[in-house]
């Protein structure tokens, strides 16, 4: 019946706005991440056993800390090693706290630099978004053991490095900060185009990384970066619908039904964006939040208003110089410019991309443009070979057993 899910899926909720909290505030209780989120776990446990069959209480994030509470006392008093933090679980309010910088603290303590990217990624995941292990292994394809793993080494190094369960000092705020952004846009990016598995795009995912640029924002409401990234994972999601056709086949911004798109979400982020640029310090999310925004305007592709992508990226490489950046800079080139000055500056990026299959793919349009067939399709043949995605490939093999090499897989489109 369709009740019999409602339990499970509001705990699930409550989860996901709840657990990261609660966390957090046990983490500045007790000084114990490991602690604090086991109590937590056991709680949701509890909930899953009773709130299918009595009834999802109507203070749901009390319940839970009660139960945590009460886990904790029994846990402590079991458990030598943790009888020093009795005292500091049994004076526990049961009323849910609602510190919202607590969060903010897990999070630049889960993104800290001394940390790999991929312990950052995960560890932000299990704790701060409370997802489990297992489905932190399932989003990124890799073995539960290992992410396990990695866990447990990050959480190790936080306690043997003691890394501070603070928010940084205003000095040293906006690296720290470049930290957190960029692991939420790596999460958004594996859910944007999945690198591996068998779905080529993962809306959870993605999801995940808008829930998190949203709670960054709500609390560091003044920083445009964080705006930037929040604008710009918005506007992709707001084109989400349109991505996949009917048989689950990547559909190219340049062909995307964008009467799909929701336009409402689109008009309340680009105020987003201008909130922002109100700010004045102009940064890369902030900018490729633009981009996403020329694009989402244009009523048809043919009214992209290229010129101004262009300028975006211009600016953006003066910021961010990267190899990437510039492939999407010669990308715009080629709308206004044309495909041979456009080649031109790809070509100067040949050596440091020459394991990207976006940079073989863009080749392959611009050679085939310019009358050099058979040099793109052995262009695209290679853009094919080092595409991770499934469905990114078969619409590359497909395009190019029909004799069409397609400039849509390169278009940058954020």
């Amino acid at each position: 019946m369709p009740g019999d899910r409602e339990p499970y899926a509001l705990l699930e909720r409550v989860f996901r706005e709840e657990a990261g909290r609660l966390t957090a505030s046990l983490v500045r209780l007790l000084g114990d991440l490991d602690l604090a989120e086991e109590l937590i776990s056991e709680a949701m446990v509890e909930a899953l056993e009773h709130w299918p069959r009595d009834g999802v209480p109507e203070r749901a994030s009390s319940w839970l800390l009660t139960t945590a509470r009460r886990k904790g006392l029994d846990r402590l008093r079991r458990e030598a090693k943790f009888r020093e933090k009795l005292p500091l679980v049994a004076a526990l309010t049961t009323e849910a706290p609602r510190e919202a910088d607590d969060r903010l603290k897990l999070i630049f303590t889960c993104c800290h630099p001394v940390l790999a990217r991929e312990a950052q990624i995960a560890l932000t995941l299990r704790a701060v978004v409370g997802l489990t292990t297992q489905e932190i292994a399932r989003a990124f394809t890799v073995p539960e053991e290992t992410v396990a793993k990695r866990i447990v080494r990050a959480k190790r190094k936080i306690v043997d490095l003691k890394v501070p369960y603070r928010v940084p000092a205003h000095d040293e705020l906006r690296p720290r900060l470049n930290e957190v952004l960029t692991v939420i846009y790596l999460v958004f990016n594996e859910g944007y185009l999945a690198t591996k598995g068998k779905e080529p795009i993962r809306r959870d995912l993605a999801s995940d990384a808008e829930w998190l640029a949203t709670l960054l924002m709500r609390l560091l409401p003044q920083e445009p970066e964080v705006l930037g990234l929040v604008a710009l994972i918005r506007l992709n999601l707001a084109r989400w619908p349109a991505r996949l056709d009917s048989e689950g086949r990547l559909v190219l911004l340049e062909s995307q039904d964008r009467g799909l798109w929701d336009r409402r979400a689109i008009t309340e982020t680009i105020r987003v964006i201008e909130r922002a640029a109100a700010r004045r310090r102009p940064g890369p999310y902030q900018i490729e939040a633009s981009i996403a925004a020329v694009h989402c305007e244009a009523a048809t592709w043919a009214d992209t208003d290229w010129r101004q992508i262009l300028a975006l990226y211009s600016l953006l490489a003066g910021i961010d110089d990267s190899p990437i950046v510039r492939l999407n800079r010669a990308i715009a080139l080629r709308y206004v410019e044309g495909p041979e000055a456009a080649l031109y500056e790809v070509e100067a990026v040949a050596k440091s991309l020459s394991r990207y299959h976006l940079f073989h793919a863009t080749r392959a349009t611009l050679l085939g443009e310019l009358g050099r067939p058979a040099e793109a399709e052995r262009a695209q043949a290679r853009a094919i070979e080092l595409t991770k995605n499934s469905a990114e490939r078969a619409l590359m093999a497909e395009r190019l057993a029909d004799g069409f090499v397609s400039a849509g897989l390169a278009n940058p489109e954020r």
